[in-house]
């Protein structure tokens, strides 16, 4: 498969119910809602978005996402097409990367709404927390993030994530 190979997954019809609504959705609202429960949560960043949100706004234009996974995990689990990259942490031992907040501020103004997607959800997080605190003003975290979270069998693919949504990938 070519990196120009566009995939989405077959969308069962609840999903694609889910897909529908989020979409006629305006962007205000998603991210109004984001930032309440954010602050319900006492979150140090502007919230958390499902896929579907995330896909929504970028593809609206409405904000810019940003991989923070390692250039590996972009490489041979996939990415979503022409989205920046800025690795949270980098190598086999996942040493946090020093140069994150300058490939990030590289890949969004620090004004911008910017939206980060690692593989579950939870690196994204920390990656906003650090961003935040560093002057970005609206970043918020991709829940699930590109593969979601282990399931029974202790695989990823099958319980959330972007690709599980059906939203655009390719892999390389």
């Amino acid at each position: 498969m070519s990196a120009t190979t566009i995939q989405t997954a077959p969308r069962d019809p609840a999903v694609q119910a889910v897909l529908d609504s989020v979409l006629s959705t305006p962007s205000s609202t998603l991210l109004e809602r984001a930032r309440s429960h954010a602050s319900a949560q006492g979150l140090r960043y502007a919230g958390g978005l499902t896929p579907a949100e995330a896909w929504a706004l970028v593809s609206r234009g409405d904000a810019v996402l940003v991989d923070v996974r390692t250039a590996e995990e972009r490489k041979f689990v996939g990415r979503v097409p022409d989205t920046p990259h800025a690795a949270w942490q980098t190598g086999p031992a996942m040493i946090k990367n020093p140069r994150f907040l300058r490939e990030l501020e590289k890949a969004a103004p620090k004004s911008a709404v910017v939206l980060l997607l690692c593989r579950s959800g939870k690196r994204s997080a920390a990656a906003a927390q650090a961003a935040t605190a560093a002057g970005f003003q609206n970043v918020f975290n991709v829940l699930e993030g590109f593969e979601g979270d282990l399931d029974e069998q202790q695989q990823r693919g099958e319980a959330g994530g972007w690709r599980r949504w059906g939203l655009p990938w390719q892999q390389d």
